[in-house]
C-alpha cells in the first residue's frame, strides 16, 4: 500500500489498516497494542446496546499520545457493562510514510473525528456535534483490513463541502 498517508495542497488522505478483534481481557497481553513505536491510531468498540442490539458499533476513539493499551485501559467503564465479555475491539494504524509526531497526532485526530461524524456510534454522542468542520475540510479516510461496519471510504467532501450543497440543490430541483 506504500506511501498512502499524505498531506497535499488539496486533500489529506489518511489510510488506516484495521486489525482485530481483541477482547477486553486480551488488552493486557496483546503486544501490538503496547508497541511504543507503532501502538497508536484509532480504535472501534463493538458490543451490546440496549436499543441497537448485539454486536454493534458502540464507540470510536483514538490513541495518539499514548499506546492503544494505555488508552483502552483508561476506558474502564466498558469493563462494567452488561455483556463486557462479548465486547470486541478493532484497532487501526495509519499506514504509509510516518510524518512528524505533531502531524501524526493531527491525522489521527482528524480520522477519529471524521469517522465519528460519519458513523455516529451511540457512545460518542457528546462528540458527534463537536466536529470542527474547518479542521476536517479536505480530509479523506480510506479503511483497509478488518474495518468491520465502518464505510470503506469517508470523505469530508460528502459532509461539509460546497459540492454536497450543490448536489443536494441539483437533486432537489430534479425531483
Amino acid at each position: 500500500m506504500g506511501n498512502n498517508n499524505h498531506k497535499g495542497d488539496d486533500m489529506d488522505i489518511i489510510n488506516i489498516y484495521w486489525q482485530g478483534p481483541v477482547s477486553l481481557e486480551d488488552i493486557q497481553t496483546h503486544k501490538e497494542l503496547n508497541d511504543e513505536n507503532e501502538g497508536y491510531g484509532v480504535y472501534q468498540i463493538y458490543g451490546t446496546h440496549p436499543v441497537y442490539g448485539h454486536d454493534v458499533l458502540l464507540y470510536i476513539g483514538k490513541a495518539a499520545r499514548q499506546t492503544f493499551k494505555k488508552r483502552l485501559l483508561q476506558e474502564e467503564h466498558w469493563w462494567y457493562n452488561a455483556g463486557a465479555e462479548e465486547m470486541k475491539i478493532y484497532y487501526g494504524k495509519l499506514i504509509g510514510k510516518t510524518p512528524l509526531e505533531e502531524e501524526w497526532e493531527e491525522m489521527i485526530a482528524k480520522a477519529e473525528q471524521l469517522l465519528i461524524h460519519a458513523h455516529r456510534p451511540a457512545h460518542n454522542s457528546s462528540n458527534i456535534n463537536s466536529v470542527k468542520e474547518k479542521k476536517l475540510q479536505n480530509t479523506h479516510v480510506l479503511n483497509w483490513g478488518s474495518f468491520r461496519n465502518l464505510l470503506p471510504e469517508v470523505s469530508s467532501m460528502r459532509i461539509f463541502d460546497e459540492t454536497k450543497e450543490k448536489c443536494e440543490d441539483f437533486f432537489t430541483l430534479e425531483n
